[in-house]
């Protein structure tokens, strides 16, 4: 290990042994415009986002729940607690809400009064997942349940998710939301495996592999959102900043993502504001990846073997459905 530091050591160890854990999925056509396999990615200017003022609800929003609609969660019942657990998390019942992220609701937009130079202004801020250059959440799964795909989007298979929610609790922003009473733990053991299945966005990867825009971008009223090549977005990224003389958001935080926010207040004052009213998730500035604390690369180490087994019978299981 002459010349390499023990982190570097454990930091690339990690990466081969995950990346031999995760089951990519087949590069296919994406957006018009953007070349099939190209990684893409979306830019979020704050400048133009409105929260869709008038409306109940924001037009990203009401999108998404319409193109995602027949993905939401069934679940059976009785749903019994996480054992050994006195709690399980069932939104089924609360499937209107549309301020905040659930298994039925992937994208919501917060609004929050900033202040930065002795001005007031209001921002809104449309959430979801920002779809990270190095994941954690699927870095970290132990059951391989999600993946990082060629294009960028980091989806969840809902056929093998058991609910453990660690990719929640890796996440800087807890973007993922669990709902109990679906999935595989349903069929091996119920009241003792696992918790359900976790949601969030997907970047409309079905839309996008169809040469379309996700359903939120398409929506958008007053083209806040853009999707496009992951080199175009991050120019206009840099352009609109530079043109509004604003700050960007996810270049870096969590190592980098797929999702590039504009504002023209710092979002170390909207994140402030949000922390102030109690309003999750929040916008850490320059928040770091898990995956490169020491504890991070260690639980790599450790779910490295096991996750290479299981992406075995995980490639051989998707195998079998798609013979069905």
């Amino acid at each position: 290990m002459s010349g390499m530091s023990r982190r570097e050591f454990l930091r690339r160890s990690v990466a081969s042994g995950v990346a031999g854990g995760v089951v990519l999925s087949g590069a296919g056509k994406v957006a018009a415009g953007v070349a099939g396999g190209q990684q893409v990615a979306t830019v979020i200017d704050l400048s133009k986002c409105d929260g869709c003022g008038g409306r109940e609800v924001p037009e990203c929003v009401a999108a998404c729940r319409t193109a995602n609609g027949a993905r939401f969660p069934e679940p059976e019942g009785p749903i019994h607690d996480y054992w050994p657990q006195k709690k399980h998390e069932d939104w089924s019942q609360k499937r209107h809400l549309t301020n905040r992220l659930t298994p039925y609701n992937w994208l919501f937009v917060q609004r929050v009064d900033v202040s930065h130079e002795g001005k007031t202004s209001t921002v809104f801020v449309p959430r979801r997942c920002m779809h990270c250059d190095n994941p954690p959440c699927a870095n970290l799964c132990p059951f391989s349940a999600q993946e990082k795909t060629p294009e960028g989007p980091v989806l969840i298979d809902p056929n093998i998710c058991f609910g453990g929610a660690k990719c929640r609790d890796v996440c800087p922003w807890s973007i993922p939301q669990r709902q109990a009473g679906v999935g595989l733990y349903m069929k091996v053991a119920p009241r003792y495996l696992g918790g359900g299945v976790m949601y969030k966005c997907d970047l409309c990867y079905d839309r996008i592999t169809k040469g379309q825009l996700p359903a939120c971008v398409e929506a958008c009223p007053r083209q806040a959102l853009s999707f496009g090549s992951r080199e175009e977005m991050q120019q206009l990224a840099a352009s609109r900043a530079k043109e509004i003389q604003g700050f960007i958001y996810g270049d870096r935080e969590n190592g980098g993502t797929s999702t590039w926010y504009v504002s023209p207040v710092p979002f170390t004052a909207i994140h402030q504001a949000l922390q102030a009213k109690d309003m999750k998730p929040g916008m850490p500035v320059a928040v770091d990846n898990y995956m490169d604390s020491f504890e991070g690369m260690a639980k790599g180490l450790l779910l490295a073997p096991f996750a290479g087994a299981v992406a075995a019978g995980v490639a051989a299981y998707r195998t079998l459905r798609k013979g069905e």
